[in-house]
């Protein structure tokens, strides 16, 4: 063949294949709108809007308000076409005796055509689907055909059957329905991203060629004939203990069960089939498993399954930890078929894994944990990594980008070693967004194998997000396959934390179910749908992992049978876990309006993206303002709940964000309408960093109070594209204040300053996550405005395992204050220092009796020395700089690190006398600008709020 790939996939994870594959994408695609007045080339994977992009037909979706103006792309009905004669007349797959057609996505509803014979119709973004064409065999020319439905219109009639359930739960833009449509929720608006509502061919699609018999194999090899007879559908891998299972947690001593199922279609019969399984680096081989007769699998059959258990002793292989815990440890793990008696391995698949035990710790705490340990009564909620109990340290993930299409490895690679290089060793990946794929060649990039490899955990959850759910024969029979294909294909990654049914349902339907005449109706249907339906299948597909109802949640009175808490708790106990939203930002660092929990899954508050993220997407000078037309369009908190445009409800997030700088910072106003709105911009993302670092700090704590807090994930990690929002990397990869600031208060080790105006009381604690007790250093040092030391002090402590120690606490503004000195006029500088894991951890946080915005600052008179190599020593000439900061250019992404401990720094207190040496690390692969210059570096600092100098 000329144009097309012509690719033989050995290891292939999604439907692994020793067939001889044809890639989709190779052919020549069009596409056309509804009537006819749009046809231009199109893509796979892609989607609509790419296709149109591409075309010059539209112009960059994300640009200015295209979110509004490109509304008419998802109200019409779209088409793509392809041609197969190359392939009917090319003999590739002449002769052969199967043909399947494998989508590993379709984005949503659609009627699949080839040849002119209907294939199907399919509503279900988030399954893979495969069908018999072997019937191409015998013709010589035709189309492929996939015809797209609106998502839009789609919702709307199906929502208006006389049939149709009521369904109660949030519109935040696109009033489809969504509950009715199995796509991405946040496609149709959510309170940080746009509703595109995209439609396209989104995942990788091929055309699989099988033949029964190796005298009509197509293979270019004479001796590799067998590798045509098998298609591998779906690959499960379940590595679990003995004995384990979801309400039987693990033994850590018993043997491991290796659990490798298949999903196999052949266009053969063979009578003795076989498998083994190998672990090369553990120099380990299983017995040969018999297995049934395989029989040729037709257009009407699902794929033959088999499963085989192998044993391997506790003490083989190495354990696989969170990074932050020990080592990511992986093996390579060889599954060989072997399709006759007498026949070596002529089927190998060879699958990255690791051998780790999770438990989620859901069952009421003991007596003597009560008495002993001093724990508030009520259930755990906690997770526990090869037997034991950590702290969860993290953020949640949404959508990388409103097109899935375009989401590339290196740009997800980026975000997830962000997560890294900033103390997480948790994400939590959103039930209103996308089951996150593990290979490029499945899922266009990938994002399991890189948790595993870096070691981070990931929080999986089915796709069900803010609204109820309608419980009929047809929804169910959809969502079943969807659910089950995702456990079995995220079953080997050892990242998997666990299956969550869905995010934040639990809480609206007890709402409507004391609210509601006939709440009772609603909350039966979450019933059956999250803790019957979702729970049976997950714990009848994988061993290894817990499952749970919803993100936040009451918790469980029993696990076997599965029966959720909901509201029947005693009062002063703690059950299941939590979130905090609060917009007031006065009330930014209440302590007593923070929840008291055994687990915080979300939390957070918005802010702007930089001025460098702004100049990407607006269009005109005049939108450079804090509150332009433009950037309040791109602010949806709170939502419109509607179509109306611009976000009628946008000057409400547009205020808080403004409270929290004007009450807590100085007010940005120069004699520079770029830098005043530059300056806007970073100082909504200070703000954003200082309340949420005080509600880690505060959570944290909890570790060693009576609610044995043991998790704070920070919502959200990335962004999907440029707007307010809360997350703490800007869509570009562009690290935000809250990204560095995370830095500090995930350390393995650190030191706060909890202040309560209100009674004038300061308690210092340190606090460690650690497994070994910690002993160190705290320093505490006063100063002034204009960087003169006051006094200093020093406290030893010991910390025990997951708690803190208090370092000092005084009330009373004139017994914390230097002698004679304003709380206007001072500020404490703290430090500690310990050995952890054989290495010296330092942290730094900062105490203002006051708000920064009553403080008189002095010029720091900032001096910057740079090398060409980005390495940037700056030196305060004058007074402190409170959160000084250097901005890299335009076209770049990395991250500053100290130079000396290697360790993310940007945005602290520059003091005269102190230097510090940041060094600018570049990621090559997603830099369009290379070779930045050093002078194109900006350095800022709260006094340029108000001075341009």
């Amino acid at each position: 063949m000329n144009s097309l790939a012509f690719l033989t996939l050995l290891g292939s994870l999604f439907s692994t294949t020793v067939a001889v594959v044809f890639d989709l994408s190779e052919l020549e695609w069009n596409l056309v709108n509804q009537n006819g007045s749009i046809s231009v080339p199109g893509a796979v994977p892609s989607q609509v809007h790419l296709d149109l992009l591409r075309a010059g037909v539209i112009t960059e979706p994300l640009l200015g308000i295209n979110d509004f103006t490109e509304r008419w792309v998802f109200q019409d009905n779209w088409t793509y076409t392809a041609d197969l004669t190359p392939l009917l007349t090319g003999g590739e797959i002449q002769s052969t005796d199967q043909l399947l057609l494998v989508f590993h996505g379709i984005d949503t509803v659609a009627n699949i055509t080839v040849a002119n014979k209907p294939i199907a119709w399919v509503n279900n973004q988030f399954r893979q689907y495969v069908y018999d064409v072997s019937f191409l065999n015998a013709i010589t020319s035709g189309n492929l055909t996939v015809a797209l439905e609106s998502a839009y219109y789609y919702g709307l009639n199906v929502s208006m059957r006389p049939d149709a359930e009521t369904i109660l739960g949030d519109t935040f833009e696109v009033p489809a329905d969504r509950a009715y449509i199995r796509k991405i929720a946040s496609d149709f608006g959510w309170d940080w991203g746009p509703g595109f509502v995209p439609s396209g061919i989104f995942r990788p699609a091929y055309l699989v060629s099988l033949s029964n018999s190796t005298t009509n194999a197509t293979s270019s090899s004479p001796t590799n004939d067998t590798s045509q007879l098998v298609f591998v559908e779906e690959t499960s891998v379940d590595i679990y203990k003995v004995g384990q299972n979801f309400s039987v947690p693990p033994n850590e001593t018993a043997d491991w069960v290796v659990n490798v199922t298949l999903a196999l279609r052949t266009a053969g019969t063979f009578s003795s089939p076989s498998i083994s399984v190998s672990v090369a680096e553990l120099n380990i081989t299983s017995p040969q498993f018999s297995l049934d007769e395989l029989s040729a699998t037709s257009d009407s059959d699902s794929p033959t399954w088999v499963t085989v258990l192998w044993q391997i002793p506790d003490s083989i292989p190495q354990r696989w930890y969170p990074h932050n815990l020990g080592t990511p440890k992986l093996y390579n793990l060889t599954i060989a078929l072997n399709l006759t008696a007498d026949s070596g391995s002529d089927v190998e698949l060879t699958v990255r894994t690791g051998f780790r035990t999770i438990k989620l710790a859901q069952l009421p705490y003991s007596q003597e944990d009560i008495d002993a340990r001093g724990i508030t009564p009520g259930d755990q909620w906690h997770f526990e990594i090869n037997g034991k109990a950590f702290y969860s340290l993290g953020t949640n993930i949404i959508p990388f980008d409103p097109f899935y299409a375009r989401t590339t490895t290196d740009q997800v690679r980026w975000v997830l070693e962000s997560a890294v290089s900033s103390g997480q060793n948790m994400l939590r990946i959103w039930g209103g967004g996308i089951y996150q794929p593990d290979s490029e060649e499945t899922g266009g990039y990938d994002f399991y194998s890189l948790c595993d490899e870096l070691g981070i955990l990931a929080w999986s959850e089915f796709i069900f997000s803010d609204t109820l759910y309608p419980i009929n024969d047809f929804f169910l029979e959809s969502i079943e396959p969807e659910v089950r294909q995702n456990v079995r294909r995220v079953n080997r990654h050892p990242s998997n934390v666990q299956w969550a049914g869905g995010n934040e349902i639990e809480g609206i339907v007890t709402g409507v179910n004391t609210s509601m005449a006939n709440g009772t109706i609603y909350l039966n249907e979450f019933v059956t749908l999250f803790q019957d339906f979702l729970h049976d299948i997950a714990v009848s597909e994988t061993h290894s992992v817990p499952y749970t109802d919803c993100s936040t949640t009451k918790g469980v009175l029993s696990l076997d049978p599965y029966i959720l808490r909901f509201n029947n708790g005693t009062r002063g106990n703690i059950y299941g876990n939590s979130e905090r939203y609060n917009y007031d930002a006065s009330q930014a660092f209440n302590y007593s309006t923070f929840p008291v929990s055994r687990f915080v899954n979300e939390f957070g508050f918005h802010s702007m993206p930089s001025f460098y993220s702004w100049e990407e997407v607006l269009t005109s000078p005049d939108d450079f303002s804090f509150n332009s037309t433009v950037v309040a369009s791109r602010d949806h908190h709170p939502p419109a709940g509607s179509l109306a445009f611009p976000n009628p409800n946008a000057p409400q997030g547009q205020a808080q964000m403004t409270q929290g700088v004007e009450l807590w910072l100085p007010t940005p106003s120069t004699s520079d309408s770029n830098q005043t709105f530059a300056q806007w911009c970073w100082s909504t993302q200070i703000f954003q960093s200082m309340t949420m670092m005080s509600q880690i700090a505060w959570y944290r704590r909890g570790a060693g109070q009576g609610e044995n807090n043991l998790g704070a994930l920070v919502w959200q990690l990335n962004d999907i594209w440029q707007g307010v929002s809360w997350s703490s990397i800007e869509y570009s990869g562009r690290w935000k204040v809250l990204q560095y600031g995370m830095t500090t208060t995930f350390s393995p080790l650190t030191i706060y300053p909890f202040w309560t105006p209100d009674n004038q009381t300061l308690e210092v604690l340190v606090t460690s996550d650690r497994w070994e007790t910690v002993d160190g250093t705290a320093q505490l040092t006063w100063y002034d405005w204009n960087g003169n030391m006051l006094n200093t002090s020093t406290r030893d402590f010991a910390i025990p395992t997951l708690n803190n120690s208090l370092i000092f606490s005084a009330s009373g503004l004139d017994s914390i204050l230097p002698s004679g000195k304003k709380a206007t006029d001072v500020w404490m500088l703290l430090n500690v220092t310990a050995q952890v894991d054989n290495k010296t951890v330092t942290n730094e946080q900062y105490f203002t009796p006051v708000s920064l915005a009553d403080v008189t600052l002095v010029d720091p008179r900032i001096k910057v020395d740079a090398t060409q190599d980005l390495i940037f020593t700056l030196s305060a000439l004058g007074g402190v700089a409170p959160w000084t900061w250097i901005d890299h250019p335009a076209g770049t992404v990395g991250m500053f690190v100290d130079d000396t401990t290697g360790i993310p720094s940007n945005g602290f207190y520059l003091v005269p006398g102190i230097d510090r040496t940041l060094k600018f690390v570049l990621n090559e692969k997603l830099s369009t600008n290379a070779s930045p210059d050093p002078a194109d570096f900006v350095l800022r600092s709260l006094w340029n709020n108000t001075h341009t100098e």
